[in-house]
């Protein structure tokens, strides 16, 4: 692994994966080009998957870096560009529209909090999806864990933040339960207990860079649009009640995962300031996933009634995105290659 203190910026190893993604990637720059639009447009129409397509998902990555402000490189003055902004839209009714018709969602239960965090827990004990977690704690190689570790940077190194963008859209008993578990993810007023301060010190912990975007062109279109789908249910109003279920699903999710995570990391010899992330999330999201499932999601439902189909949507889509992404380092891994992208010099 090249040392990072000589490594360039990461900003510096964006690499357009087609037109779109490159005219963008100018766009946000400062520089000019042709009408997007068109192009995004084109792009759909050239692709057969929206959510698995490289120049989509990268063009979407980055106009919602530009949101976050996740890359210096990115121009504060093109965040709201009206071009940029419609590309944006173009690209999320797509997107929103392949998830609709590609997750299964069971049917609805009552608007209540005791029957929608029923619901929800059911949802998460019938999952079928591939199971990384016990890969990595039995099987995985110090090769692979450096690659799960690169894949979750593009979304843990900014962990917590899409699920934010909900705060000031949300009101009482529910949004008092999502700023408990954001407080928590943001270290409880303890700059270093951030998770994504204590991930990026597993990061550094396994030989890797850790300032964000380090690894954006080494992720393939599947991991881009796990984060993708947070980013576009977190910072569209209407479709709050996605984002609410997208994280009570999350962190219903988490706990046992991240402990089999950890015994896979001391089974290859790291250290605490490896397992330091994965061990707090074991006891901190066995506790977020009450609050999540019953005073967030259920109260929602029972404050918004109009909001469960898209509440039950987003719990659903979590569970079958972040499938397809373990499915897809599974896959890589048990025919003996990466699950990486080969680098495409600049």
């Amino acid at each position: 692994m090249t040392d990072t203190a000589l490594a360039p910026h990461p900003e510096d190893l964006l690499t357009a994966r087609g037109p779109l993604s490159e005219a963008v990637l100018g766009a946000l720059t400062g520089d000019g080009g042709r009408e997007l639009g068109d192009l995004a447009k084109e792009a759909l129409g050239a692709c057969d998957d929206v959510a698995i397509d490289d120049d989509v998902q990268l063009t979407l990555f980055l106009l919602y870096a530009s949101a976050y402000g996740s890359l210096d490189i990115l121009d504060p003055d093109r965040e709201w560009d009206p071009g940029l902004i419609g590309v944006r839209a173009i690209l999320e009714r797509a997107f929103e529209r392949s998830l609709r018709q590609a997750v299964p969602v069971p049917a609805l239960p009552d608007p209540t909090v005791d029957a929608v965090a029923r619901a929800l827990f059911a949802m998460v004990q019938a999952d079928t999806g591939p199971n990384l977690s016990r890969y990595v704690a039995k099987k995985a190689t110090e090769a692979q864990i450096r690659e799960f570790l690169m894949q979750r940077s593009i979304y843990t190194l900014r962990e917590a933040d899409p699920h934010s963008w909900a705060i000031p859209r949300l009101s009482g008993v529910p949004k008092a339960a999502l700023v408990e578990i954001q407080a928590d993810e943001y270290g409880g007023g303890r700059p270093d207990r951030v998770h994504a301060e204590i991930f990026a010190k597993a990061v550094r912990g396994t030989g890797l860079d850790d300032r964000y975007g380090a690894y954006v062109d080494d992720v393939p279109a599947v991991t881009l649009a796990s984060h993708n789908m947070m980013s576009m249910f977190g910072l569209n109003r209407r479709l709050i009640g996605a984002i609410v279920g997208h994280l009570a699903a999350f962190e219903m999710t988490s706990s046992i995962p991240n402990r089999l995570y950890a015994e896979g990391l001391r089974r290859l010899g790291f250290g605490d300031e490896v397992t330091d992330y994965f061990d707090e999330h074991v006891e901190a999201d066995a506790v977020h996933e009450q609050i999540a499932a019953r005073d967030l999601a259920g109260s929602l439902a029972f404050d918004r009634p109009d909001l469960l189909a898209d509440i039950m949507f987003g719990a659903a889509a979590c569970l079958a995105v972040d499938g397809r992404v373990a499915a897809h380092m599974l896959d890589a891994w048990e025919r003996g290659e990466s699950s990486l992208r080969a680098r495409v010099p600049s």
